[in-house]
């Protein structure tokens, strides 16, 4: 810095003032966001219905009850099982398209000596025991990669180890381990369903905080604890209805007869949405089709999709599906859209309303609580109260160490713009941070290490009483930097286990705004008060500063 270039128009200290200014502006158009503890309103604590198993069974078993079943054949004869392959004879008539339909494999049929049919199907002994689940269970069932020859299965839905081995025993199989709750991926699923469903709704920032493997903390600022019930716990409703004759429609079947939904597919070039309907849901879909005369006629029938009352998606049964209704309930369901970018763009849509309401796993009420709101409104004046007194408390420390203004200043001016500064990206849409108890005291921290590391810079700058010539400066200030540096590494080392390792969202609350702090007091904060301290103190002491070439 030169004695021409007065401190203020240092780039350090321009950076600063944009960034004030812009943290005032995003206040003012996004404002804060306030939890619970300062807004009011209701915490619901929901549990995740699901189960993680290994399980063993007979193949041969499986495959005389899943497709005897299926069939509506007790008497399914297991010719051979081989690696990923299966034979056996049936006394129905059938068709490699029903066969195909249950989506257990690829089959190849022919007819059996004295009636009925051979099917060999290329199939394995996990997929055979996931339908079986799928189906006994009438929920979705995810096959888990492992280690071991055993399979192990995600159930989606609420089962004990008891009901699970009596289950198994029909197929002569067990339950070797067992654990309630979900996966990871499962609750992160569930998680962001529910922050798409419940965030539009509410005019404030609602979180979701997992608690372990199956349980989701979920505030909800502004909200009452009977709204939070029913928009956390209660689904949108899907209907599908057939058009019977003109505009005339009648139900057919409602969103909870959808066990799942799956990742989109494209089929000839065209985009679609596949979906898998219940036992119930499947013979519904049939007894409909087939009374209103879409297996023989299907564009004179279309089947139309709901949401609450809101029409969308609309087609006619493909004819490979109508032919095969005629027979068996089809319980694998595809909902085309069309090709391109298009077609793409409709089967996005069309999959987020098969999932609107409809959770990858079902959710039931384990707790809840309120905060009301005048309740919350005195927290938040309190907190103001406690902030405004940490800063003069502040002031009234540094004043009685330096005892000088033109120190004193500076020093709680950058410490305050720090505060700014820090509820200014709080504010940020994208960013999503709540004011909280926790966060406010994490902003109080900042401040406190904030100062610190101030003191640091002013006592390194005028070790020897008076401000320094440049290069003596300069090194000083380096000096000073690779403590404040190294103090604020151990800051954030210390706050990211509360971020990575901890559910807790006050917890994580609280580390992520000091490490935010932290970040703009070290590479925004501390080097403009650098500048302006040395700007300010030059006149006074009577040095000059050049350039060190």
């Amino acid at each position: 810095m030169t004695d021409e270039e007065p401190f203020y128009k240092n780039i350090r200290v321009v950076i600063l003032t944009l960034v004030i200014l812009g943290s005032i502006a995003s206040i003012a158009v996004y404002h804060l966001n306030y939890g619970i503890d300062l807004e009011g309103g209701s915490w619901l604590q929901v549990q995740l219905q699901g189960a993680v198993a290994q399980v063993d069974a007979n193949e041969v078993k499986l495959i005389q009850v899943e497709f005897g079943k299926l069939l509506n054949d007790p008497n399914i004869k297991v010719d051979s099982v081989y690696a990923g392959s299966v034979t056996f004879i049936t006394s129905k008539e059938t068709t490699k398209n029903t066969i195909d339909s249950f989506g257990l494999g690829i089959s190849n049929l022919t007819s059996a000596p004295g009636g009925g049919t051979i099917v060999t199907l290329q199939t394995t002994k996990d997929a055979l025991l996931q339908q079986y689940l799928k189906d006994s269970l009438n929920a979705e069932v995810q096959e888990i990669p492992s280690s071991t020859t055993t399979s192990m299965f995600e159930i989606r839905k609420a089962v004990t180890e008891d009901d699970l081995n009596a289950l198994l025993s029909n197929v002569s199989g067990k339950v070797i381990t067992f654990k309630q709750g979900v996966t990871p991926d499962t609750r992160d699923e569930t998680i962001k369903r529910l922050s798409d469903k419940l965030n539009p709704i509410s005019l404030k920032t609602i979180t979701i905080t997992p608690i372990g493997a199956n349980y989701l903390l979920i505030d909800l600022p502004g909200v009452s604890i009977q709204e939070a019930r029913n928009l956390a716990l209660t689904p949108g409703k899907f209907e599908i209805r057939i058009q019977v004759n003109g505009n005339v429609t009648e139900h057919v079947l409602y969103g909870d007869q959808i066990v799942t939904v799956q990742p989109l597919e494209q089929l000839n070039g065209n985009w679609g949405v596949p979906f898998i309907l219940s036992d119930a849901g499947a013979a519904s879909l049939r007894d409909a089709a087939i009374k209103y005369g879409a297996v023989t006629n299907p564009s004179a029938h279309y089947l139309s999709m709901y949401l609450d009352n809101n029409l969308v998606f609309s087609a006619p049964l493909a004819p490979d599906l109508a032919r095969n209704m005629q027979s068996v309930p089809q319980k694998n369901m595809i909902a085309t859209t069309g090709a391109g970018d298009t077609g793409h763009e409709k089967a996005l849509e069309l999959q987020l309303h098969l999932r609107a309401g409809a959770l990858p796993v079902s959710v039931t009420d384990a707790g809840s609580g309120t905060v009301p709101a005048p309740l919350g409104q005195r927290f938040k004046e309190q907190v103001a109260i406690a902030g405004i007194i940490a800063l003069l408390l502040v002031a009234f420390v540094v004043a009685l160490r330096y005892k000088q203004p033109n120190i004193i200043v500076p020093m709680l001016a950058t410490s305050f713009s720090e505060v700014i500064m820090i509820l200014g990206f709080a504010s940020l849409p994208f960013i999503g941070l709540q004011l909280d108890l926790a966060t406010i005291a994490g902003i109080i921290a900042v401040i406190g290490t904030g100062v610190d590391h101030l003191i640091i810079i002013t006592d390194e700058v005028l070790a020897g009483g008076v401000m320094p010539p440049g290069k003596v400066y300069l090194s000083r200030i380096a000096k000073a930097f690779a403590i404040i540096i190294a103090a604020a590494a151990t800051v954030i080392v210390a706050m990211l286990p509360l971020i990575l390792a901890m559910d807790s969202s006050a917890l994580k609350g609280f580390a992520e705004i000091t490490i935010i702090g932290v970040f703009i007091g070290v590479f925004i904060a501390r080097p403009a008060y650098a500048v302006i301290i040395q700007g300010i103190l030059v006149p006074e002491t009577g040095e000059k500063f050049e350039d060190e070439d």
